[in-house]
């Protein structure tokens, strides 16, 4: 008999000046905020487990949609359907404002990794704190082709695989697949049944998500403009600007593409409070392959002192 999986349910839902974001929300209205941001090509239940915790631990948690992702829509057709990182900082930005939200902790991975690390870098005043699978996750464009160990380029096949309209037309028309592809080279250890990918890729079914993707991974590449409203943020993002807030930094120690490390390579970028661990057995999608270990790094970032120094 198929499993019935939980979902997050119901989603609620809030304009800003571009989309109308689409969100999951659970905890009490008057605790601290955590938005939990996930990543490509993966959707909200990646926090399935992580938010019980932190509920119970009195925060207020909220899970949106990323642009070009399940019900999160553009609110004008001729909005361009921009998926490069100043875009996706932005929209924390403004989410942020739409809920009335002065700050919060930040936490994410991938895609959402990325844009809690540009939101904490141009906005540390909305970012109580980081957590961040991956460390430093803004985008040095400039060096976007200095080649990395062929091993390693070999696991970024669908980077240079959208560069092409064949890419284009594949990922349009095998949205399942490819992430099925993706998520067991990311994740090696992590076994994964269909009722899992069935339920994450209802949110590939976004009449945009083709565009942002496809745009996302060109631009990241230097291959493709980013949009005009985001080109004062993308020169500053561009000086790979330093992080400054308190920030939990984790990598998986059995991520297929991305290896881990004990995390000095990354540590000239966060000038605030940071500690940095490893985590056993998890790949790239950590939240939903060790959700435990997630949460307590989402309340662990709340106890660092902002005046400390780093410490990995």
């Amino acid at each position: 008999m198929t499993s019935v999986l939980p979902r997050l349910e119901p989603l609620r839902h809030v304009r800003t000046d571009l989309l109308e974001i689409a969100y999951f929300e659970a905890g009490p209205a008057d605790g601290p905020v955590t938005l939990l941001l996930h990543g490509f090509p993966y959707d909200v239940h990646s926090y399935v487990d992580v938010i019980p915790p932190l509920v119970t631990a009195g925060q207020r948690v909220i899970v949106p949609y990323l642009r070009g992702h399940g019900p999160t829509r553009f609110l004008n057709d001729d909005t361009p359907r921009s998926g490069q990182q100043a875009a996706l900082g932005a929209d924390v930005v403004t989410l942020l404002d739409a809920l009335e939200v002065p700050s919060a902790i930040l936490a994410g991975y991938d895609w959402g990794g990325r844009a809690a690390c540009v939101t904490a870098a141009l906005w540390p005043h909305r970012c109580a704190g980081l957590v961040s699978v991956g460390n430093y996750l803004i985008q040095d464009i400039a060096a976007a082709m200095t080649p990395i160990r062929p091993d390693l380029e070999a696991g970024l096949w669908y980077f240079y695989y959208f560069l092409t309209e064949r890419g284009r037309a594949g990922l349009s028309a095998y949205r399942r697949d490819v992430a099925r592809v993706i998520w067991t080279r990311n994740s090696p250890n992590w076994t994964f049944d269909d009722a899992t990918l069935d339920r994450a890729a209802r949110a590939f079914d976004n009449p945009d998500y083709v565009d942002v993707v496809i745009h996302s991974y060109r631009h990241r590449l230097g291959l493709a403009p980013g949009a005009p409203t985001y080109d004062t943020l993308e020169r500053t993002l561009a000086r790979q600007p330093p992080i400054t807030v308190p920030t939990v930094t984790l990598d998986g120690l059995a991520d297929g593409n991305f290896p881990a490390t004990d995390g000095s390579p990354s540590a000239r970028h966060f000038t605030g409070p940071r500690r940095h661990h490893q985590v056993l057995g998890a790949g790239h999608n950590l939240p939903q392959e060790a959700p435990d270990a997630f949460a307590r790094a989402v309340l662990e970032v709340s106890t660092l002192d902002p005046h400390a120094t780093s410490t990995a």
